[in-house]
């Protein structure tokens, strides 16, 4: 077999333009969930702040069941609501308001915060769970103290729970950050469609179709490898920043 050499490099800058649209779609996925990883922090503290148990575990576990949902489960739930003769679009028009031609599944310019309001749905309770395991670890005589000093509710999520959960979550937005060029793959699978292609494909599912629909393997295995030493690269610059910064390292 002839050596192709550098040739698979050419076509990645031939193809420029596709490649900077997935790599646009990637990043705007990675940062939109960037800007949201305070949620499960902010709203595990929250719900620490809830004396009803019976109340705080329903509220726990209704929001950490979406995570063990799969997304074709998920995207078979959001057709249902969302598509053109879904729920949403019955609903308007049983009120008589103004009905879009085009569901919400088919719109292009909404893509981004729709594929971002599935994945806080169903990843906030797992996150709860780990800042929830970190108020466990606080020391209750922090508390005790404050509320000597007249802390109410808020000055002790503020001045205790706050500070507490700080080192967990700067750990996990390290992670998070180093992370940028995985976005998954089953999501934007499933919700693949003509009209949202454009805004959907990010890189693991761009590599998929090379490799499975375009039929160009050395193409994929190139996007393949180019990510993953791009991710490493990623990696050891979040974890300089940690040693700079915390004096701790994450790997």
């Amino acid at each position: 077999m002839q050596f192709v050499g550098w040739d698979k490099f050419a076509q990645i800058y031939a193809e420029r333009t596709e490649v900077y649209r997935v790599l646009k779609n990637t990043l705007a996925m990675s940062f939109l969930t960037i800007l949201t990883a305070p949620l499960p922090m902010i709203i595990a503290m929250f719900l620490n702040e809830i004396r009803q148990s019976r109340f705080r575990k329903w509220i726990q576990t209704t929001t950490t069941l979406p995570h063990f949902i799969s997304w074709i489960v998920v995207f078979s739930l959001a057709f249902s609501i969302f598509s053109s003769g879904g729920l949403y679009n019955s609903l308007l028009q049983l009120f008589h308001l103004d009905v879009p031609m085009i569901g919400l599944l088919g719109n292009n310019a909404a893509t981004w915060f729709f594929q971002l309001g599935l994945g806080i749905w169903k990843s906030l309770g797992w996150g709860m769970i780990i800042y929830i395991a970190a108020i466990a670890g606080i020391d209750s005589e922090l508390y005790e103290a404050a509320r000597i000093d007249g802390a109410g509710k808020f000055g002790l999520m503020r001045h205790i729970t706050l500070p507490g959960l700080a080192p967990t979550f700067f750990v996990l937005l390290l992670l998070s950050v180093s992370n940028l060029l995985n976005n998954g793959f089953d999501q934007y699978f499933v919700f693949y469609n003509s009209m949202v292609a454009d805004k959907i494909e990010v890189l693991d599912f761009y590599v998929y179709k090379m490799a499975w629909l375009v039929n160009d393997y050395s193409y994929a295995t190139l996007l393949g490898m180019l990510k993953s030493v791009l991710s490493l690269i990623l990696l050891f610059s979040v974890n300089y920043l940690s040693k700079k910064t915390r004096g701790e390292s994450l790997i």
